[in-house]
């Protein structure tokens, strides 16, 4: 079994920052990488952010200069520090991780429950 958690999310002013978490525990042999992900009410979940094993980031144009994707390797965590907020940022953001579990040894996606992000005045 294997679990995502994630954290940090919540109400905040245009403008704003907020900093997401996502713990991810079980039993894992390794991580290949981690990422946020969003769905907005009647859209399709996009990705956000990831960061690989190494370190290497990749943003959605939509976020780059106002979003930080960083993790922890050793507390197998992932955050996502977010600045200069807009409404149009206003969604659940879903904590993403491939992995490969000592019962399933193959390279595969696991989901976070999700976090609401809403910004508003």
């Amino acid at each position: 079994q294997v679990q995502l958690v994630e954290s940090g999310g919540g109400l905040v002013q245009p403008g704003g920052s907020l900093r997401l978490s996502c713990v991810v525990s079980g039993s894992i042999v390794s991580i290949i990488s981690m990422g946020w992900y969003r769905q907005a009410p009647g859209k399709e979940r996009e990705l956000v952010a990831l960061i690989n094993s190494i370190g290497t980031t990749t943003y959605a144009d939509s976020v780059k200069g106002r979003f930080t994707i960083s993790r922890d390797n050793a507390k197998n965590t992932v955050y996502l520090q977010m600045n200069s907020l807009g409404p149009e940022d206003t969604a659940v953001y879903y904590c993403n991780a491939v992995m490969v579990l000592t019962s399933r040894p193959f390279r595969l996606p696991y989901w976070g429950q999700g976090t609401q992000v809403t910004v508003s005045s």
